[in-house]
């Protein structure tokens, strides 16, 4: 298992969630959504989706991919250890 691979997989999947919520919001799609996952868990969302903003799309983009990336380099070094 390449640890560098793993955490590209993993934190491209973490970016990429992450920038379709981005576009969501850039649409204005994101409060309904997000409204409707609170009425399908019972619950009433005190959440209000701020206005899109590039550089804050941005940077969640990257810190989401840098976060994932990371744990899947952790991921990779444990399963290599415990099946070694």
């Amino acid at each position: 298992m390449n640890s560098h691979k793993i955490g590209l997989v993993v934190g491209s999947f973490a970016g990429f969630m992450h920038l379709v919520w981005s576009l969501l919001v850039a649409f204005g799609l994101a409060q309904g959504l997000l409204d409707f996952i609170y009425r399908l868990h019972s619950l009433a969302n005190p959440f209000t989706v701020m206005p899109f903003d590039l550089g804050r799309s941005v940077a969640l983009v990257a810190v989401t991919f840098i976060v994932g990336y990371i744990v899947g380099n952790i991921f990779a070094f444990f399963w290599k250890k415990l099946h070694n």
